[in-house]
């Protein structure tokens, strides 16, 4: 009787060890556990830190992690910088044509207009700053990554003129891929033209800063963005004009991690200051004041 209990110790304990005991039956009358969905959140591209929605969205969309200054909207970007209901913006009804007749570009302009509620990837117009008037320009990532084809170099020379005849600072955040292959030569002319208008107002003693944001890159960078009395980025945000690959295949050099970012910029002197985005409407008003 001892050896046939001992033997049934020794199954149920080798049943144990290899999963192969009946499993437990549940009761029948407990609910199953309820499934907790998943928290919406961003994640940031740099330090790959998940934040929830909300808590993004308070702390006007960076990283609480990493401090990355995400993208936003222009019309996101309005709201935070200028005086509340004070922005009228200027050619709202400019479109681009297809003055190369690339295939496809009308129907994406017209699907991105729809979408996106705006014509291009540029909105500018007159606003108040901490009641100081201003022309502001605004580059929205989300249409054709802001890219400057001919609306966006005739919105943007637009407005220095117009600040040059009114004698207004001019302020412009930019963000975008650079010039619009779509538009072939066209895109590229927009570089002299903005460049041009920015120098006119500047021989008229007027205020120009340009806010350099993510990313700010091509032939943007290359012409009035970087053509600022003062020149500002936001934290960590990529700047340059060629991509990395690019140059490192044509100098045949590694370049530096931090290569083409705000803080490596800034310790090379191409910009002025890094401003985090909530300091930004109190900084940029103090330079106007300092600069009238």
């Amino acid at each position: 009787m001892a050896l046939e209990n001992l033997f049934g110790l020794v199954k149920d304990r080798w049943n144990g060890i290899t999963g192969n005991n009946p499993p437990a039956e549940k009761p029948k009358n407990e609910p199953a556990p309820a499934e907790i969905p998943a928290a919406p959140g961003f994640k940031c591209p740099r330090c790959l830190t998940v934040t929830p929605t909300d808590v993004f969205a308070a702390g006007m969309k960076v990283c609480p992690n990493c401090n990355y200054h995400s993208r936003i909207s222009a019309d996101e970007r309005i709201e935070m910088f200028t005086d509340k209901g004070s922005f009228t913006e200027f050619d709202v009804t400019m479109k681009s044509l297809n003055p190369i007749d690339f295939p496809g570009y009308e129907e994406k302009q017209r699907e991105l207009a729809e979408r996106l509620k705006m014509n291009d990837g540029m909105v500018t117009g007159l606003c108040t700053l901490r009641g100081e008037k201003i022309v502001l320009g605004v580059m929205d990532s989300r249409f054709m990554m802001a890219s400057m084809g001919s609306v966006a170099g005739e919105k943007i020379t637009r407005a220095f003129e117009y600040a040059t005849r009114e004698g207004l600072p001019v302020i412009m955040f930019t963000a975008s891929g650079g010039a619009r292959m779509q538009e072939g030569i066209i895109s590229l002319m927009q570089m002299a033209k903005t460049s041009a208008a920015a120098k006119r107002h500047s021989d008229a003693g007027l205020l120009f800063i340009s806010i350099m944001t993510d990313p700010t890159t091509g032939g943007v960078e290359a012409s009035f963005a970087s053509l600022g009395d003062i020149i500002i980025a936001e934290p960590k945000v990529l700047i340059g004009f060629a991509g990395r690959r690019v140059i490192e295949g044509t100098i045949k050099q590694r370049l530096p991690d931090d290569f083409q970012s705000a803080e490596f910029q800034l310790a090379h002197g191409f910009i002025d200051m890094i401003c985090e985005r909530r300091f930004l409407r109190r900084t940029v008003a103090h330079l106007i004041k300092l600069h009238k």
